[in-house]
């Protein structure tokens, strides 16, 4: 699909995530003239998840758009859940244009944005952000990090069948990684920052890690780092001094930020303590810059726990109302 570069729209989306996918029915339902911006596939991050990955949340709870979500557990899976946000797209024919990264977003006129592509310029009254947090690993800024044997975006367990890895992080991506290529035959070697697996994670599959670490099926280094990534090893501070052990890939598994350079970059107010959460109104949604909108994790800046699905696709509606009241 070609965009039409003289249309004007009443709002333009940027990012096809579950709370972008949430706007757009908002916004066809309004009769409002929309379109979604994406930088790679349908529900990007969804589709960058672990293959195996099984939400903590249950499928009516990710539901948008009144289209109904039935899986073959309480809980759905990640392949389930692309299947369901494609059904959505397809029921609501919505207007996407994937693989086109939004560059910049600026003001033209008093009630007028120019948005720049990677492909095309759009111009429209308003703005929705949903662009989430999946997008910037957390770099753990250490010699090696860019040799190929390491990534901060596990897939598939098979790939890394009877090779040693090494998985850094104590999270449910972490955790996730570790218990699935240990299954697949990998010698696996966890390094935590802290005394403990996390909190956080699922709490069906705590249990899990901490017995196979306890019965010696996976290493952990507890209160240690990862200093140094080479080709054949790594080296890891211990509070026992410094350790080096064999290794052929490395599973960064040390979490994703949001994008809040963009945000600044638009002249979107960030607080200036830790969480760097952005301007908004709470019952309207819409940032300090006028016209521009804030959906989904993004709102919650640095605090990437506190907004999920479940609790940001009410965001959609509030946007909306207020965008289709002011037009």
């Amino acid at each position: 699909m070609q965009s039409d570069n003289e249309t004007i729209y009443d709002v333009i989306i940027i990012g096809s995530g579950p709370i972008g996918l949430a706007c757009a029915i908002a916004s066809k339902q309004k009769g409002l003239n929309y379109l979604i911006l994406e930088k790679g596939c349908l529900v990007n991050s969804l589709y960058h998840y672990p293959v195996n990955m099984t939400f903590f949340s249950t499928s009516e709870r990710l539901e948008i758009g009144s289209v109904p979500f039935v899986s073959n557990n309480v809980k759905p899976t990640r392949n389930e859940a692309l299947e369901y946000y494609r059904r959505v797209a397809v029921s609501a024919s919505l207007k996407i244009q994937l693989f086109e990264e939004v560059l910049s977003v600026s003001r033209i006129t008093e009630k007028l944005f120019e948005l720049k592509t990677v492909k095309n310029n759009y111009q429209s009254r308003n703005v929705i952000v949903a662009t989430g947090f999946y997008g910037l690993p957390f770099l753990l800024n250490i010699p090696g990090e860019g040799l190929p044997k390491v990534t901060h975006y596990y897939n598939d367990p098979h790939f890394y069948a009877f090779q040693k890895v090494m998985v850094v992080g104590a999270n449910n991506s972490a955790v996730d990684a570790a218990l699935e290529t240990w299954r697949k035959g990998a010698e696996v070697t966890m390094v935590i920052r802290e005394d403990q697996v996390g909190e956080r994670v699922k709490y069906w599959v705590r249990p899990d890690i901490i017995n196979r670490i306890s019965e010696g099926s996976i290493k952990a280094y507890f209160n240690s780092t990862l200093i140094a990534i080479k080709e054949s090893e790594v080296d890891i501070s211990t509070p026992e001094g410094m350790v080096t052990i064999p290794n052929d890939r490395v599973i960064a598994a040390t979490g994703y930020q949001p994008d809040l350079h963009f945000l600044d970059a638009i002249g979107i107010e960030l607080s200036p303590d830790i969480a760097r959460k952005p301007e908004y109104n709470e019952d309207t949604h819409e940032s300090n810059v006028a016209g521009v909108y804030l959906a989904g994790v993004i709102c919650g800046g640095m605090d990437t726990h506190s907004l999920f699905i479940e609790n940001s696709r009410i965001h959609a509606e509030k946007i909306v109302e207020h965008i289709a009241a002011n037009l």
